[in-house]
């Protein structure tokens, strides 16, 4: 059994479709028709089309003045290059015990690092960013309210677009948790760990954009962008003191982390309706704004309706398939929250031109 593929990576990739150990270990290449279903295509062509999107228009703004956009879309890179090779190998950085072996992803059209990141996932990071980051932007909640409360509205903007994504991946075989792995992955709601809602899609998010938005306008530029991507995991590991706490019960921690959640929803809920309903607002409505948030979303939507009746036919949270499936509850929730931003962001841009 090689080091690159354990007993958890062997089992996780078996459930996948493939075997861990007949993989390229620099880069491998898929037709589109040959992935596992007709998801995963338009997925990547959803992310990958967003992020040279985003880098587009980052360079757009730079040209206007503002580096912020391509210094995150830059430090989102570097977040990626530091974060995701530990969870993929755990062993090699000596943290197999500590955290275990915790996803794996199915195989796309390009993979990279015997076959754990697709191509799609490098350019995750940045559109993603760009995405929640752009649309606080146009609404004007950095320019009036600050990098703190701009950062909390990411964080949030964040969850609701993000967790539309997150919990369909499984049913949909776009990655498999490895569900014996009780110290991260444990609480779950549905198919997801509790952990990673919070954590990942939120917290990192949040915390990297508030680093990047103050370190480069107060350091060089390039510096600001290596320290912001490489002191996002940190925020990260803070952020999951509280439900560390009770480590072990896995009850507590899902009350701890769902108190979280809730907080963030309440905390970034209320800064972008008070903005919007302040007679201080001063938006900017950027293309990348009005079409990408829009364009990413009604994606979701068509991806996850094909999934829909495998959904609602599953037993006892797993498919006929076989596939574990998410919290459709949850989904709703956040497709309903993204919505409703969209249609605020729609709402100021009618008092206001668009710009780059």
């Amino acid at each position: 059994m090689s080091v690159d593929c354990g007993g958890g990576a062997e089992a996780v990739t078996r459930d996948l479709g493939f075997d861990c150990h007949d993989v390229s270990p620099v880069v491998s290449f898929r037709l589109p028709w040959e992935l596992a279903n007709w998801t995963m295509p338009l997925l990547e062509a959803i992310i990958i089309g967003g992020a040279v999107f985003a880098l587009v228009h980052a360079v757009r703004r730079l040209r206007a003045g503002d580096p912020t956009n391509l210094a995150l879309w830059c430090a989102s890179l570097v977040y990626l290059f530091v974060t995701e090779p530990p969870l993929y190998f755990p062993e090699w950085f000596g943290l197999d015990e500590l955290y275990g072996f915790i996803f794996a992803h199915n195989r796309f059209s390009v993979q990279f690092m015997w076959d754990r990141l697709p191509l799609y996932i490098v350019a995750f990071y940045p559109a993603f960013s760009q995405l929640a980051y752009e649309y606080v932007r146009s609404l004007g909640i950095f320019a009036r309210r600050g990098a703190l409360a701009g950062s909390v509205a990411v964080a949030f903007t964040c969850q609701v677009f993000y967790e539309v994504f997150d919990h369909i991946g499984p049913q949909l075989k776009w990655w498999a948790w490895n569900t014996d792995n009780q110290i991260v992955n444990h609480p779950a709601l549905a198919s997801v760990p509790m952990n990673s809602m919070l954590l990942f899609a939120s917290v990192s998010m949040g915390a990297m954009t508030y680093l990047v938005v103050r370190l480069t306008r107060s350091w060089w530029l390039v510096p600001g962008i290596l320290v912001a991507g490489v002191l996002t995991p940190p925020t990260m590991a803070i952020a999951g003191i509280p439900s560390s706490l009770v480590r072990g019960d896995t009850t507590a921690q899902a009350w701890v982390l769902g108190v979280e959640l809730a907080l963030l929803w309440l905390a970034g809920g209320w800064i972008i309706v008070s903005y919007l309903r302040s007679t201080d607002r001063a938006p900017d409505v950027s293309a990348f704004a009005r079409y990408y948030p829009a364009g990413y979303l009604g994606g979701m939507a068509v991806i996850w309706l094909g999934a829909l009746p495998a959904y609602l036919g599953a037993d006892d949270g797993v498919t006929g398939a076989g596939t574990p499936i998410g919290s459709g509850l949850y989904a709703l929730a956040c497709f309903v929250g993204a919505g409703l931003l969209l249609a605020a962001l729609h709402r100021v841009r009618r008092a206001a031109p668009a710009t780059v």
